[in-house]
């Protein structure tokens, strides 16, 4: 019984520290300038390879980064829309833009002001840019989606 007693304590104290202290998803966009990566040197492209590898590993040490995941070039796009009930695909990106969607990071931190210190770390933002999104907490396949409408 006296063990229980203690399980129960050792339960709220963790509760406890961890109040105000719930982290957030937030994710990392890196959008970057896709055309200057061929103009780059071999040893070039093998440094700035190595300086990313260095920032995932720091966000992996610490324990933030829950997922990463990079894209390919934007020749490899396809787009879909719905036209008058037709499906279009066309061949390339959507936006046609200066920078592109290279990839993104997931971040778990406790606040804003966290995620933006591991976006300005990224290698991304010395040449591109790093967008910081909050995530919302679920799906709408497990949320109740009724938060997300206009009130009555």
């Amino acid at each position: 019984m006296s063990g229980d007693l203690e399980n129960d304590r050792d339960c709220k104290r963790s509760l406890e520290i961890r109040v105000g202290e719930i982290p957030m998803k937030y994710m990392l966009l890196d959008y970057v300038h896709e055309s200057g990566w061929p103009q780059l040197t071999r040893e070039e492209q093998a440094h700035w390879l190595g300086v990313y590898r260095a920032y995932m590993e720091a966000m992996t040490k610490a324990g933030v980064l829950k997922s990463s995941g990079g894209l390919q070039g934007t020749p490899t796009a396809t787009t879909v829309r719905i036209r008058n009930d037709k499906t279009q695909v066309l061949d390339g990106p959507y936006a046609d833009a200066k920078e592109q969607l290279g990839g993104f990071h997931i971040i778990e931190v406790p606040d804003l002001d966290a995620a933006i210190s591991w976006a300005a770390r990224s290698p991304t933002a010395l040449h591109g840019v790093v967008e910081v999104r909050p995530m919302h907490e679920g799906t709408f396949l497990t949320e109740d989606i009724s938060k997300y409408l206009k009130p009555e």
